[in-house]
């Protein structure tokens, strides 16, 4: 007689882990929310007081195979936490305010240990941005992971005003370009990384490269990727005039900030203006990478560009000081064709 669980498909354990998710989801909630855990869907009751003219805004990503650096080390709960935050800053370059993420989790076998890490750090993640982890859906599926791998996805909400739509059709010449401090690679690169740490200098994710200051290559690799929601948001607040913002992440400065251009205006971007966090050097240097290929392929120490009119740019720095994250004049908008020029 054949059964679910001889076929890798255990139902019993997956009640067993998820037993645990009232508690979780506590931390990660909202008053908006309604019901319990458990439903066939998540309930949020929409509450826009605040904004005229309230428009959601949805995004969904993953965090790439940075999951093969977790899986490589047992730590599963920073992944999670790096994929709130990364889908946190892609609707806040466009002006939106999170307000509930669901997420989903796919493997060949569950692993109590696994999941326990993922869903902590998801939790953590929507309880520091102050959203809801309203809900998800955790898939048993043999023949389609290898022992051991998982898949993880997110999809987040969010609520911007209809006039405060951060589209780029405010940037003009003359503006300034402000970049805002990486952690390291946040979520973007590491298939590249990877094959040069491990399978070229056949480093391991113990060892202490001298240039990394002390630190070991798992714990560089699995630096958080940074929210700058509370930063943007608290920019807007005080009254900066924010034309466009950028998420640094696949395709580097060129792709990203060409994406929020207007047709008449490019950028100029001066290398140089910022620190560049060692593990990339380590990367370049060990894999003989071009320099246009590091700056096409990671963020190279900058998560987050702000164009602003260029007499804000102080003010711009006095927010990211109380943040506590590093902010640098990178740049300029000039007039010309729509483009994005490294000098």
């Amino acid at each position: 007689m054949s059964h679910y669980a001889k076929a890798g498909v255990n139902l019993k354990l997956a009640r067993g882990v998820k037993a645990s998710l009232p508690f979780l989801l506590r931390q990660a909630s909202r008053p908006e929310v309604i019901g319990d855990i458990g439903a066939f869907g998540g309930l949020f009751r929409a509450q826009f007081s605040s904004y005229r003219d309230p428009v959601l805004v949805a995004s969904m990503d993953g965090v790439g195979t940075k999951l093969r650096v977790a899986v490589g080390m047992r730590r599963h709960d920073t992944v999670g936490r790096d994929l709130v935050n990364h889908c946190c800053n892609d609707i806040a370059v466009m002006g939106a305010d999170p307000l509930f993420f669901l997420d989903y989790i796919g493997t060949g076998k569950l692993e109590k240990k696994v999941f326990d890490g993922l869903l902590t750090g998801l939790a953590r993640g929507c309880a520091e941005a102050g959203i809801a982890l309203l809900g998800g859906e955790t898939a048993q599926m043999p023949g389609c992971y290898a022992k051991g791998d998982y898949d993880l996805v997110g999809t987040i909400i969010g609520v911007v005003d209809r006039k405060r739509i951060l589209d780029g059709s405010r940037v003009k010449p003359g503006d300034v370009v402000m970049g805002f401090a990486s952690t390291g690679l946040h979520t973007n690169g590491y298939s590249l990384a990877r094959q040069v740490l491990f399978q070229k200098l056949k480093l391991k994710t113990s060892d202490r490269p001298p240039e990394l200051g002390g630190a070991s290559i798992g714990e560089i690799l699995l630096r958080v990727h940074r929210n700058y929601h509370p930063l943007l948001s608290r920019i807007r607040k005080r009254g900066i005039p924010v034309h466009a913002t950028a998420h640094i992440t696949g395709g580097g400065f060129e792709e990203n900030i060409e994406r929020i251009l207007p047709s008449q205006c490019s950028v100029r971007i001066r290398r140089g203006t910022w620190r560049i966090p060692p593990i990339f050097g380590l990367i370049q240097k060990g894999g003989k990478v071009s320099e246009s290929e590091m700056y096409r392929v990671f963020n190279m120490g900058i998560g987050m560009v702000l164009l602003a009119p260029s007499r804000h740019a102080a003010a711009v720095i006095a927010e990211s000081v109380w943040a506590g994250i590093p902010a640098f004049e990178v740049g300029e908008v000039a007039r010309g064709k729509r483009s994005v020029k490294l000098i």
